[in-house]
């Protein structure tokens, strides 16, 4: 499943018989190659000529992505220790950003506390983020779930403990750090746990992508698997109110949720303003100017390069190209939208059926309880459970990635990936009148794309977009590194922790009965 292609090492030999054999072996590939193109092309597309027209192949986008014997595991597959019972000191970190971006710097301070043997002091949510939540940890995760989940790979602390000194109880003061962008495991070994020894506690800030994603060690990747899949968890309230929406929306039959990713942040990252009324450029360039970096683009080339979020009408053309009809249901995450009506109309026209989760459920209680950060994790949780996952834009888009990797690491799930480069000039021939074969073009490039199932990570694809095949495992293989763990690893892990507790227990009565003969 890693590797695919053909590999023909043919010796040199003279004569005749070489030339024969050279031909069969030609035509044998060429068949091969003619066989799984006709495969792909029949499983995907239904007949030859014909794309995704079909009722039939949509019906299949509905269900999981076909998984060639792949399951998800975190699970450690080699000798994984239980955490000492002394650690180096207490490790500090300040997550920035949205949500999204605040989870995979939780999962790197879980990781940076099990490689220092650390012990993590719950970590701390930027109040100062893009939404103005100060709902912090305790407000969005099930903190108890997180402590219990992670019990086997690191100790997890709500606070620092205060220590005796001089007779008189005190803080203890972490130095304060800045990570560098990407650190290698190395610094953490280093620069970060001499400060750590030093001072008892550091307090890295900021801590958005402050430790590399690709790291040569498969047990530290899962471990990034284990808190992101299983250890956060939506508090109760979050689950509950997600759920709501999920059952009403499927009450129906199938849904497809899209991440429409044409807010006012995005176009003027991206540099997209060509489509828009001068005042309206007037004012992506400003927060451009306000908010990001200088950097000269071209704002009437950003389209036809593919480094724009597709506008909602270019959205539901693609849908219609693969044979969406209009009784689609679509679950809409998205925040302001950019432009307003005018870019919705085209799409609602195309798609009627479209939600969000204040028009599925109206009542008082997702209204208090889904604001800011907890409106965007009902929205994630929507779209983790939705029948179908589309994101327009999966740049820098923390919550689309995220999205990605989990329904990956959940079984499968169908997502659709357009290929916005790919995509781009058959859009603006369709704008300068070009409609003849626009549909047929759509569904040849979107055939090209991942729909959810396994695939190699390339980069500048993420780890938390894509954790295959780290995280993931196969019962029946000849490769011992993608076998599945025993059945009963958890109560090995279980068994190697309770060991590691009574050696703390008598380590802890062997140090009192020495200093109580020392008082004697």
């Amino acid at each position: 499943m890693r590797r695919s292609g053909f590999h023909h090492r043919q010796h040199a030999r003279q004569g005749g018989f070489r030339g024969i054999l050279g031909k069969l072996l030609l035509a044998a590939v060429v068949v091969l190659i003619c066989t799984v193109s006709f495969f792909f092309s029949s499983s995907m597309s239904g007949n030859a000529g014909s794309g995704y027209s079909s009722e039939a192949n949509v019906e299949k986008l509905w269900k999981p992505a076909y998984s060639d014997g792949w399951r998800p595991s975190s699970a450690p597959r080699t000798d994984w220790p239980p955490p000492p019972s002394e650690s180096n000191g207490y490790l500090r970190v300040r997550c920035n950003g949205g949500l999204n971006q605040q989870r995979s710097a939780i999962c790197n301070a879980v990781l940076a506390a099990r490689i220092m043997n650390a012990t993590l002091v719950l970590p701390e949510l930027d109040a100062n983020s893009f939404w103005h939540d100060d709902s912090g940890f305790h407000g969005i995760y099930d903190v108890e779930h997180f402590i219990k989940t992670l019990r086997y790979d690191v100790r997890i602390v709500e606070k620092i403990p205060e220590v005796r000194k001089n007779g008189k109880m005190k803080k203890i003061k972490s130095h304060q750090l800045r990570p560098p962008r990407d650190a290698p495991a190395s610094w953490y070994l280093t620069t970060a746990l001499e400060k750590m020894k030093e001072h008892g506690a550091i307090y890295l800030t900021p801590f958005s992508h402050r430790l590399a994603e690709e790291i040569d060690n498969p047990e530290y990747q899962r471990l990034r698997c284990r808190v992101n899949y299983h250890a956060l968890r939506f508090k109760p309230n979050i689950m509950k109110l997600s759920k709501g929406i999920v059952e009403k929306l499927r009450s129906q039959g199938h849904f497809m949720s899209i991440h429409l990713r044409f807010e006012k942040d995005m176009l003027a990252f991206a540099g997209c303003f060509d489509i828009f009324t001068p005042a309206e450029q007037q004012i992506l360039q400003k927060y451009r100017e306000e908010n990001f970096a200088e950097k000269r683009l071209v704002p009437s080339e950003r389209r036809a390069i593919g480094k724009c979020p597709l506008t909602p009408e270019e959205v539901g053309l693609v849908l219609r190209a693969m044979g969406f009809d209009n009784s689609t249901r679509i679950y809409l995450a998205a925040g302001e939208l950019f432009g307003g009506e005018r870019f919705m109309r085209p799409f609602r026209a195309l798609f009627p059926r479209l939600e969000n989760h204040s028009s599925v459920d109206s009542s008082e209680e997702l209204v208090v309880n889904a604001r800011g950060l907890a409106g965007s994790a009902v929205d994630y949780m929507v779209c983790l459970l939705s029948d179908i996952f589309m994101p327009t834009y999966d740049g820098p888009s923390n919550f689309a990635n995220n999205l990605l990797g989990h329904r990956l690491y959940y079984g499968f799930r169908t997502t659709i990936r357009p290929d916005r480069k790919a995509l781009a000039p058959i859009f603006l021939n369709r704008e300068k009148g070009h409609v003849a074969g626009f549909e047929e073009a759509v569904r040849r490039v979107m055939l090209k794309t991942n729909f959810g199932g396994p695939h190699k990570r390339v980069s500048p694809e993420s780890f938390y977009t894509n954790s295959w095949p780290e995280c993931f495992c196969q019962m029946s293989t000849n490769n011992p590194a993608d076998k599945c763990p025993p059945e009963n690893v958890m109560e090995i892990l279980d068994s190697q922790l309770e060991s590691e507790a009574v050696n703390d227990l008598e380590s802890s009565t062997a140090s009192n009965s020495t200093v109580s003969v020392a008082e004697r």
